[in-house]
């Protein structure tokens, strides 16, 4: 699958073959404010606003890379800026962490411990959210 919502082309990968990765880099694209609130676990929280590549200096260009936001724009626009740096396997996570959410996957807190809050951004986009606790 791929997604084209700016223009370019970025791959995408469904929350159910996300689930049965293993060995692969998570980027959480949204603010640290989103983040902290809740966010898969083990993504590395890399935001979008002030996002540097030197965020990611580790992760080498060979590695699967999963990036995700609340629906997929923003982690869309830096996945076309890893694509372009030289990173082979990219992918966009289909309706990002709202999807995941929405489909009973858990989310964890900034200390580790999962919870029933989402940050859903804005109340508008709260709508996208059909279960737990929402934060924004």
């Amino acid at each position: 699958m791929v997604d084209s919502l700016c223009g370019f082309a970025v791959p995408t990968i469904t929350v159910d073959s996300f689930k049965h990765l293993k060995n692969v880099f998570v980027l959480d694209t949204r603010e640290s404010n989103e983040y902290e609130v809740s966010h898969i676990k083990n993504a590395r929280n890399v935001g979008y606003i002030w996002f540097d590549m030197r965020k990611i200096y580790d992760i080498p260009l060979t590695a699967t890379v999963i990036v995700y936001c609340s629906v997929g724009l923003r982690s869309q626009k830096i996945c076309h800026q890893l694509i372009k740096t030289g990173y082979l396997h990219v992918y966009n996570l289909y309706g990002s962490i709202f999807e995941w959410f929405n489909n009973g996957n858990p989310v964890y807190k900034s200390n580790g411990i999962q919870t029933s809050e989402i940050h859903t951004y804005t109340k508008e986009w709260a709508k996208w959210v059909n279960r737990g606790t929402k934060v924004y």
